[in-house]
């Protein structure tokens, strides 16, 4: 028995790095992790074409159980999507066209493979879509197959509905039946794919119970359900938000080097978790890097942005963005091929666009206020030269070397270049 109570290896260490929260069962779940492979599943649902920062935790904990020999199962919600999951949300999302999942499905699944190696060896991930049952259930059936085994005044209490209750948001049927279908999810994972344990953010334990119980109640087995601590930042920020939008895992959604400066830039206090979380360092060595100060946390934050950065783009990419960074903020130089490329047609240059409109279209803020604000205020630059007029035409007479360098602050930059 080791330190923190428990025998498994992935026990062990999901412990030691801050990943659980709660357990249905912690005993007969690492007893059964200790004895063989379990299968696990998360469920990812395709409200966009790529997962962000904020589901980085559930994806690390697929990626740990890969490491300790268990087989972790991705389900993607292409049947749930079409409901949208009410948890902590103030109001109801809304419904996707059959287009919209198929197209966010293909890009969720792309960010998945950056994390996990699909197959179909003992501890190979899968990828599972719950439109493959879903789509199929009969309402009747469902009612009386599932349904009965669900109270309405337990749903009630669940935080997720009773969140939206308090705040008089109102929660349409269509997803009150969701924590039925995740339910439901879990038990068509167990017959078909033997998964005996549910993952999930601690907004998902009313769901993740409401599961393991279906599967009580209509098979008679037992299954597990075990959560992560929902993530916020030292200063209570929601994780994976920034001023300027979602950090996200997908490269066509965020350039390589404003992910590695999202995690250059964490708060001081929260260098030693996110460590443990989002990197394979030693335990060991996020306690020397957390315990550094002064200048020295500033080398640790680089070293979790290339470690992270890593792990979701590669190795070679991670650390050609901590090189550009190093140019840029050291050396206060910078190439073109340093920095993330924003293309425009060529007419465009040639006939020149507004620099407060040029700022939005590249993706350094997020509308033309904003875009005139930062000019007024000195943030705004073109070739490092600050821009004083809002009007100012940007055209192919400010390419340098065939590339126009726009900056909004000093920490974000991109080139504009004419599409060829």
């Amino acid at each position: 028995m080791v330190e923190n109570g428990y025998n498994s290896p992935f026990m062990q260490e999901a412990a030691a790095r801050g990943f659980i929260f709660q357990c249905t069962d912690a005993q007969a779940l690492d007893d059964a992790m200790a004895k063989g492979s379990v299968a696990a599943y998360i469920g990812f649902d395709p409200t966009a074409d790529s997962l962000h920062v904020g589901s980085l935790i559930q994806i690390m904990m697929l990626r740990l159980l890969q490491k300790h020999g268990h087989r972790p199962v991705a389900l993607v919600g292409g049947g749930t999507a079409r409901i949208g999951d009410p948890s902590f949300r103030e109001e109801a999302r809304r419904l996707m066209t059959e287009d919209i999942i198929t197209t966010n499905l293909a890009g969720i699944e792309g960010c998945l493979r950056q994390f996990l190696t699909f197959g179909e060896g003992t501890s190979d991930a899968k990828l599972v879509n719950n439109a493959d049952w879903l789509d199929k259930l009969a309402y009747i059936d469902l009612l009386r197959d599932v349904g009965v085994h669900f109270s309405i005044n337990r749903m009630l209490a669940f935080d997720s509905v009773k969140n939206r209750l308090d705040r008089e948001q109102g929660l349409t049927f269509l997803e009150f039946n969701y924590s039925i279908l995740q339910s439901y999810d879990f038990r068509e994972l167990n017959r078909r794919h033997g998964v005996s344990l549910q993952l999930g953010g601690s907004d998902q334990w009313g769901n993740i119970v409401s599961g393991v119980d279906l599967v009580r109640r209509t098979d008679q087995k037992s299954v597990m359900g075990l959560t992560t601590p929902l993530l916020t930042t030292a200063s209570g920020a929601k994780m994976g938000k920034t001023a300027n939008g979602a950090v996200w895992l997908s490269e066509k959604r965020l350039p390589v080097f404003d992910y590695w400066q999202f995690w250059r830039n964490v708060e001081d206090a929260d260098v030693g978790r996110f460590l443990r979380l989002f990197t394979e360092l030693s335990l060991e060595e996020c306690a020397r890097l957390e315990a550094l100060e002064g200048a020295g946390i500033n080398e640790a934050k680089k070293i979790l942005a290339t470690e992270a950065t890593a792990l979701c783009h590669g190795r070679e990419a991670a650390e050609a963005a901590a090189e550009a960074a190093r140019k840029t903020f050291e050396e206060g130089q910078l190439t073109a091929a340093d920095l993330p490329v924003y293309l425009v047609a060529p007419d465009v240059l040639q006939e020149g666009v507004p620099v407060f409109r040029l700022l939005v279209e590249a993706g350094l803020v997020k509308t033309n206020g904003e875009a005139r604000r930062l000019i007024r205020g000195g943030g705004a630059r073109v070739n490092n030269v600050p821009v004083t007029d809002e009007n100012l035409l940007i055209t192919n007479t400010d390419a340098v070397e065939g590339a126009i360098r726009l900056s909004s602050g000093k920490k974000h930059h991109i080139l504009v270049k004419a599409a060829v």
